[in-house]
């Protein structure tokens, strides 16, 4: 439910639980997938594999500072690519722009990411619940852009299990969560067949991150 001061700052924004803001159709959709086709033309989309040998199913991407990755040495945050050894691509100022705006709508002031994972989901693909904790400030939140078919994002407590708040996701939608929310669990229901103009039957998904 949204207070007083929230609705004289953002009326298009709805706290949905305690640190977790949606704005609904909030982004211009073309603008970031123009983003996202230039990153991946030079970072093509790749299934990393997690520390102990398994494959990730979501392909992912990155553009920022640093860029999140994994494999038999762990998950981290790399200052380059190291497939190719060349710096990720920036994030462009008028993204920049858009998501630090948002955060501040949401009560984070000081919010400027240093990091954006770009991930594609495939039909069928679900992200299974975890938490986000490779980065160092906790105190800043996490601000996620969905592109293309629609998705259900769950947050679920401080363990995997329980009854998750289930938070439907359509393109153009922007989601914050932070404060504390920022340490729960919180995964993508498995993908359904679907087709959006942008993307075909794939959901992009951009989360920027405070990462170091």
């Amino acid at each position: 439910m949204q207070n007083d001061l929230f609705d004289n700052i953002a009326p298009e924004m709805e706290e949905l639980a305690p640190g977790v803001f949606l704005f609904r159709s909030y982004v211009d959709e073309n603008v970031f997938m123009d983003t996202v086709k230039s990153v991946t033309e030079e970072i093509p989309f790749r299934h990393m594999v997690t520390p102990g040998g398994k494959k990730i199913n979501v392909a992912g991407s990155s553009m920022g500072q640093c860029g999140w990755y994994s494999d038999h040495r762990g998950y981290r945050y790399e200052m380059s690519n190291p497939v190719t050894g060349k710096n990720w691509p920036d994030i462009p100022e008028h993204i920049h722009r858009i998501i630090t705006n948002a955060a501040k709508k949401a009560g984070f002031n000081n919010f400027r990411a240093d990091s954006c994972f770009i991930n594609r989901y495939e039909p069928n693909i679900r992200l299974t619940a975890h938490i986000d904790q490779d980065e160092v400030d906790f105190t800043q939140p996490i601000v996620s852009v969905s592109l293309g078919v629609s998705a259900i994002f769950q947050i679920f407590g401080e363990t995997r299990g329980g009854k998750p708040l289930n938070i439907p996701l359509h393109s153009g939608d922007l989601l914050i969560f932070g404060g504390p929310a920022r340490r729960l669990y919180h995964g993508v229901k498995k993908l359904d067949l679907g087709h959006h103009p942008l993307t075909g039957d794939k959901r992009i998904n951009l989360t920027f991150r405070k990462a170091l």
